[in-house]
C-alpha cells in the first residue's frame, strides 16, 4: 500500500463536487463502458454538497497522492442525489437498494460489476476515518500496479 505524503493536507475549504446534474441510466452505462474500455475501474460517487462526509471523501480524493493514484486506476463519476430527490433511480443500477444514506462509493470492475457493495456504506461516516484509511480502501480495489 502507498502512504500519503507530507503534501497531502486536507484543504481549509471543503470541495463541493456535486452540481445538481440529472444523469440518465444510459449516461451512467456509457460512462462505465468508456472507463472499462480504457482499462479503468469506475467509482460511482453518490453524494450531495450539503453532506460533510461526501465533502470529506472528495477532499481526500483530491489530495495530490490520492488524485494521481485515482486518475491512473479509476474513472470517477459524481452523482448528486440532492435532497434524496435526484438521481436516486441510479442506485439500483449499480447494486444498491434505493435508500437514504450518503455518501456511497460503488466501485465497478472491468466487467461492469460492483465489487464493494458489502462495505460501501462505511463512508456514510467518512469524517470518522483518516485520509490514509480512505486511501487504503481505494487502493484495495484498484487493479494493476499499485506503485504507480
Amino acid at each position: 500500500m502507498m502512504l500519503l505524503d507530507t503534501i497531502d493536507n486536507m484543504p481549509s475549504t471543503m470541495p463541493q463536487p456535486f452540481g445538481g446534474k440529472k444523469i440518465s441510466s444510459i449516461e451512467l452505462k456509457n460512462f462505465i463502458y468508456a472507463a472499462n474500455s480504457d482499462k479503468k475501474c469506475v467509482i460511482v460517487f453518490f453524494g450531495a454538497n450539503w453532506c460533510p462526509d461526501a465533502q470529506c471523501l472528495e477532499a481526500v480524493m483530491q489530495l495530490p497522492t490520492v488524485k494521481t493514484f485515482c486518475d491512473h486506476h479509476f474513472s470517477v463519476i459524481h452523482i448528486d442525489v440532492g435532497d434524496y430527490d435526484t438521481n436516486m433511480h441510479l442506485m439500483p443500477e449499480v447494486g444498491l437498494p434505493t435508500q437514504e444514506g450518503i455518501p456511497r462509493l460503488v466501485i465497478i470492475d472491468l466487467f461492469g460489476k460492483p465489487v464493494n457493495l458489502a462495505s460501501n456504506d462505511k463512508w456514510r461516516s467518512a469524517r470518522n476515518n483518516s485520509s490514509q484509511d480512505i486511501f487504503d480502501y481505494l487502493q484495495a480495489y484498484a487493479i494493476g500496479d499499485t506503485d504507480s
